[in-house]
């Protein structure tokens, strides 16, 4: 006996894999090779600090794929994530001041957006806040909390790895300042996005 179906709203962007296009599949797996390769180049120059960076590089780009994000975000993720671990270990942040606020802004927003990803499909429980309103506080909240996170994980590095990692009170301020930005953008497409109705039959 089947009861009487259970409707909630759930953003379009946020499919299940199945519902991901090929392409978007294809070039995530590309970035998660890149990362792949990034490692094993790492080894190979025996640097254990590069190591460690893109290993957790490379399995935080596995994540989009096991959850099912939607394949723009799964590219973005990667590529950010990524290209923020190669700029830090070319030393491109020294060269080039703006690189560093750029990449602040896109990695956090699209983490954020991501960890939202994965709260949905967990989340268990309704919310009596409106959907979308629910869905941007969220996201910015999580990326205030992984620009914190990624400061701290800096300063750690800094003092305890590496001294030539760069943390300076202004540099943390702008870090800060260019990860509250990406994660307002985030929080204002991820709530700007389609919502669809699903049904649920109990059984």
């Amino acid at each position: 006996m089947t009861s009487a179906p259970e409707t909630a709203r759930v953003p379009a962007a946020w499919r299940p894999a199945p519902g991901r296009p090929t392409w978007g599949i294809a070039l995530g797996d590309v970035v998660r090779v890149g990362a792949l390769v990034s490692v094993l180049l790492a080894v190979a120059a025996a640097d254990g600090i590069a190591v460690s960076l893109f290993l957790l590089v490379l399995g935080g780009s596995v994540v989009p794929r096991a959850t099912g994000a939607p394949a723009v975000l799964d590219v973005t993720c990667g590529v950010a994530m990524l290209a923020a671990a190669w700029c830090a270990r070319l030393g491109w942040y020294e060269r080039v001041e703006v690189l560093d606020l750029l990449v602040h802004a896109v990695a956090t927003g699209a983490l954020a957006a991501l960890a939202h990803q994965v709260l949905t499909r967990v989340r268990t429980t309704g919310s009596r806040v409106r959907p979308r309103a629910s869905a941007a506080v969220t996201v910015l909240a999580l990326g205030a909390l992984l620009a914190v996170v990624w400061e701290v994980l800096e300063i750690a590095g800094h003092t305890l790895l590496d001294d030539s990692i760069h943390v300076t009170l202004p540099d943390t301020v702008g870090d800060l300042a260019a990860a509250l930005v990406g994660s307002v953008a985030a929080a204002g497409l991820v709530a700007r996005a389609p919502v669809r109705t699903t049904v649920r039959g109990l059984p």
